[in-house]
């Protein structure tokens, strides 16, 4: 007898309790709960010949971009083989499966492509639509994420238990591909269905952010607190978009009293939690703030991360740590390491050539005092710097960092340019390009001036 799941489609799986600990488990991801792994693992000592709950653990393993977990999903690929050797699997696990071995090959893309051929049959399996949703958000792929959900949007009701966090869901596809108003309006929906939703929470957030209303952000974070208790190192994440907000008023001083009491309260070596405070700490200096010795935690943790080589975006973070750190060899090896992948002919290869090495050069450059050439590099890097994932609001802090280089090198036209596309893009200008703005007017003008022979004479009257 197979049972199925709370979606409706069937499972080769026929212990009751494996499936209540399996439907926990689902929940939880979708959540972002950090009660995810203790029901996984419970349904697999259940079932341990449960194939999906296997290749699920793996992608899992691989989503958390660690160079140790890699063999922990080649564990799980082995396992899910071997139950399916004996247990016919249904067309949608064995895609899952496919997509686990796709990923390990070097080939995200594929993972995310397999998964996504597969949920057009069976739209309704939200498990696969996050899965999908949270591949192509590794891979910077906006478009890829808004399509994937659009696609299967309409055969989800109100009455389905995900619904909300479909929407949550869609809600940051469409922000990330520019759909500001539909965005908020879909975030804000979402959580009507789905309150633990931190995901589509973050979403409207995102909006703010990205259409510099930074107040209403902090008011929106500050009046949903249960938004992400719940959750696991993501609601750090949601902690450093409240200190960007207050970074944005020009309140620094709360924003360092969140990175010591929330976004670091922990001190983890995830990368998501090392990009989180490397790139607060990059955004508090550039405002010529003094962050104290708080680089050199993330620098010891980095160093030790230097040669994972999973995940470029990780990669770019951890260099900022080990620059920012002084740990001079550990940016060595970090950047030794993009060079090689940078020959390798996988998606990470693909990515370190196009993106991560000019960047990781770049942020090299800017550190020694190169500015031109950081510049250079930066700007070299910046049309495909999508490639490394994360989203428009985390990868905001190279465009910060390109921006200061051009006008500490004097390159005063080519910095109004990047701010005035980065507003574009953004849908608004914030407080960070307002005031940047106003310096590239006054080297404009004193370059005018030193242009002008009758003007020059007249200062010197």
């Amino acid at each position: 007898m197979r049972l199925t799941d709370q979606f409706g489609y069937e499972l080769t799986l026929s212990d009751k309790d494996a499936l209540a600990a399996w439907n926990a488990s689902v929940q939880a991801f979708l959540a972002h709960g950090k009660s995810t792994p203790a029901h996984l693992e419970t349904c697999l000592s259940l079932a341990p010949d449960f194939a999906l709950a296997h290749a699920a653990r793996g992608l899992f393993c691989l989503l958390l971009g660690r160079a140790e977990m890699c063999a922990a999903a080649r564990e799980a690929l082995g396992l899910a083989r071997a139950s399916a050797r004996h247990t016919p699997l249904t067309e949608r696990e064995t895609a899952v499966v496919n997509a686990l071995a796709a990923w390990l090959d070097g080939f995200p893309t594929r993972s995310a492509d397999i998964l996504d051929a597969a949920l057009v049959k069976v739209p309704e399996d939200a498990l696969m639509m996050k899965l999908v949703h949270a591949i192509r958000f590794v891979l910077g792929d906006s478009i890829g994420m808004r399509q994937s959900i659009e696609r299967v949007f309409s055969a989800y009701g109100e009455s389905h238990p995900a619904y909300g966090y479909l929407l949550g869901c869609r809600a940051f596809s469409l922000e990330e591909t520019g759909d500001y108003r539909l965005a908020e309006a879909t975030g804000r929906r979402g959580l009507e269905f789905a309150g633990d939703d931190a995901w589509g929470l973050h979403a409207v957030a995102h909006v703010h952010d990205m259409t510099g209303r930074s107040e209403e952000g902090t008011r929106w974070l500050e009046n949903h607190p249960g938004g992400w208790a719940h959750c696991n190192n993501f609601g750090y994440h949601v902690w450093w978009h409240l200190a960007l907000m207050h970074l944005d008023q020009g309140r620094a001083d709360k924003a360092l009293a969140l990175y010591d009491a929330d976004i670091r309260k922990d001190k983890t070596d995830d990368y998501r939690d090392i990009s989180n405070a490397a790139s607060l700490l990059v955004r508090l200096e550039l405002e010529g703030v003094d962050v104290g010795p708080r680089w050199d935690e993330l620098a010891l943790l980095s160093d030790k991360r230097a040669e994972d080589g999973c995940n470029v975006f990780a990669d770019l973070h951890y260099l900022l740590a080990l620059l920012n750190g002084g740990r001079r060899m550990g940016a060595d090896r970090l950047l030794d390491g993009l060079k090689t992948r940078a020959r390798s002919e996988t998606d990470n290869g693909r990515i370190a050539t196009e993106a991560g090495l000019p960047t990781g050069l770049g942020l090299e450059q800017y550190r020694k005092g190169n500015y031109a050439s950081a510049f250079s590099l930066l700007t070299s890097g910046r049309d495909n710097l999508h490639l490394v994932g994360g989203s428009h609001a985390q990868r905001d802090v190279f465009e910060r960092i390109t921006i200061d280089a051009a006008l500490r090198a004097g390159f005063s036209t080519e910095a109004e340019k990047l701010i005035k596309s980065r507003a574009h893009k953004r849908g608004a200008l914030d407080r960070f390009a307002e005031q940047r703005l106003e310096i590239c007017d006054k080297m404009l003008r004193a370059q005018r001036v030193m242009e002008n022979n009758k003007l020059r004479a007249a200062g010197r009257v």
